[in-house]
């Protein structure tokens, strides 16, 4: 779990919204753990990655969002795009049938602000683009680029620190929606 404490970065609960600097502070947070969601999507899908292995970073990777949060799956095959819960999505991800996966993610950015929610949570999205690549034994290949739409909640949590409440923010993954497939 990341803790994000840095004096300055607290806010009352009375305040209407984020300062600048906590926002800034807050939006990096959020996109160092697409990127890091990123990195245990790609080590979870190689075919190379012990099972062992793949099991620790599934764990990791379920710490970055919130409970109940699903991820969608597309193909050019369909236009259906299917919904998992993360765990089963991960899963499902290691289990693919090809012998050589390769999965990136690029042109990540904020597409809209975080919004105060009237529970006192921000809620905000993230926009990613996957490059997707599946090669089996005999060289058949599949290869497709997804647009996604990550939710992002930053709400404030406390923790005891030396016998004392310290209060922080942090940030937690929701669903990651499916905009588009293409070749």
């Amino acid at each position: 779990m990341t803790i994000f404490a840095v004096s300055g970065l607290f806010a009352q609960s009375s305040e209407p919204e984020l300062a600048p600097d906590r926002k800034a502070a807050i939006d990096s947070l959020a996109l160092e753990k697409v990127r890091d969601l990123s990195k245990y999507i790609s080590i979870i899908g190689d075919k190379e990655t012990p099972f062992s292995e793949a099991n620790r970073v599934i764990e990791r990777a379920m710490e970055l969002f919130s409970e109940g949060s699903q991820m969608g799956v597309s193909s050019l095959a369909s236009n259906e795009v299917k919904y998992y819960g993360v765990r089963t999505y991960f899963r499902r991800l290691m289990a693919l049938n090809y012998d050589k996966v390769k999965i990136d993610w690029f042109n990540i950015q904020y597409i809209s602000d975080l919004e105060r929610q009237p529970d006192g949570r921000y809620v905000g999205v993230i926009t990613i683009y996957q490059r997707f690549q599946g090669i089996t034994e005999d060289g058949m290949k599949y290869q497709d680029t997804t647009k996604k739409d990550i939710t992002v909640y930053v709400e404030r949590k406390q923790t005891q620190i030396g016998g004392r409440l310290i209060g922080f923010w942090d940030v937690l993954l929701g669903d990651i929606r499916v905009s588009e497939t293409t070749q």
